[in-house]
């Protein structure tokens, strides 16, 4: 199902490699987001290309559209989304948190489940963790997350208190043994990791770390980070809480970040990556470079026969100009957006790279301090 062994360490960063059912990751690794069973505007053969082992994809969307009857039919979403390496699926507690209106209303969360209508249709709908973990079994993905409440950072306007955090992380508590026991009923061969909350209180964090341990799951996630929290505040349960989780199995931060995010991350002791930061930021003109980012909307791109990173092999940079690329966004040309998600995806699998190598030679700190001087200079 799932097996992690610690290639090397360095302070609390951490070099190892995951065997999964359809193949091996070697981490810290950055896994792209494919929500509806596709990275947006990028084939699989240029993801294998550029050096994607692992993939995301989301199971609320997926459960909405095709649904599990399509799914099934194809025998899980490797199949039907022609990719052949290692999928990990959400497991739809963050989306049912993005439901929430500003006063917290959107959504109705009970001791069994979430009642909540869908974005698609308007349909009453009732998603529960036994329910995650059979949509996930047709998924067939080989890391399965369990059905959690995401713990919001504020709602209405106010904080959340701790007593509010604790009710939503024992909920969650409650909601991962329920999950493993649906997870064991059924007889799904992948994995199924856990996922830590207590949003932005350490003690929480610490009692829920604990309490998942108990349960002896194969991963574990740190959830309830990137809900609209101070950027302070996001580091600090970052540095407070994967190295409070079992040093033998993988730990997972889910949806951050930013390069500085993922070299911080590695620093904590983080093994496994997700964010719609790079493809959703080339979107929007937003490119990341090993000097620093670049808004190709800008006007003095326009006449600028330079590639967007002179240091960058992917193949956006070795045939296009930063002129092309503005030209194109201005004309709102479909290829713009792909040509910029296959250079942002390229620089975040190509910094896990280079995290990777300088874990094995021992060099992790030299490498993460070049890194932020780099990135600080400025394009």
């Amino acid at each position: 199902m799932l097996e992690f062994e610690l290639l090397a360490t360095e302070g609390l960063a951490r070099r190892g490699r995951l065997k999964l059912v359809h193949g091996i990751v070697e981490t810290p690794v950055f896994m792209p987001v494919g929500t509806y069973g596709t990275v947006k505007g990028v084939l699989p053969a240029s993801l294998e290309a550029m050096g994607a082992q692992i993939i995301l994809g989301n199971t609320f969307h997926l459960w909405l559209r095709p649904g599990i009857e399509v799914l099934t039919h194809f025998g899980g979403l490797h199949r039907f989304e022609g990719w052949t390496r290692p999928i990990l699926t959400d497991s739809g507690g963050f989306q049912v948190w993005s439901l929430a209106n500003a006063d917290g209303t959107g959504r109705k969360i009970s001791e069994e489940g979430v009642r909540f209508a869908s974005p698609v249709n308007g349909d009453k709908l009732f998603l529960t963790p036994e329910l995650s973990m059979q949509i996930q079994r047709a998924l067939d993905s080989d890391i399965v997350m369990q059905f959690d409440e995401c713990t919001p950072y504020q709602t209405a306007g106010r904080l959340t208190t701790e007593a509010e955090a604790r009710a939503s992380m024992e909920l969650s508590l409650r909601w991962a043994a329920r999950c493993k026991a649906e997870f064991d009923r059924i007889g799904n061969p992948n994995a199924l990791f856990g996922i830590v909350q207590g949003g932005m209180y350490e003690g929480l964090r610490e009692e829920s770390a604990a309490a998942l341990s108990a349960m002896d799951f194969p991963g574990y996630a740190i959830g309830g980070v990137s809900v609209g929290e101070p950027k302070a505040e996001m580091q600090r349960i970052v540095a407070h809480t994967p190295h409070r989780l079992p040093a033998a199995k993988p730990r997972y931060l889910m949806g951050v970040g930013t390069p500085e995010d993922l070299v911080d991350g590695v620093a904590a002791g983080v093994d496994m990556f997700d964010c719609v930061m790079p493809t959703r930021n080339a979107r929007n003109g937003h490119l990341f470079t090993r000097f620093g980012d670049l808004k190709i909307r800008n006007a003095r791109h326009r006449m600028d026969e330079r590639p967007i990173d002179e240091s960058c092999a992917c193949p956006t940079c070795r045939r296009f100009s930063r002129a092309y690329l503005h030209h194109l966004d201005r004309c709102g040309e479909m290829l713009a957006p792909m040509l910029a998600s296959i250079h942002n995806l390229h620089y975040y699998l190509n910094l896990m790279r280079e995290l990777r190598d300088a874990l094995d030679a021992g060099d992790f700190g030299a490498f993460a301090a070049r890194f932020r001087q780099d990135r600080a200079r400025g394009v």
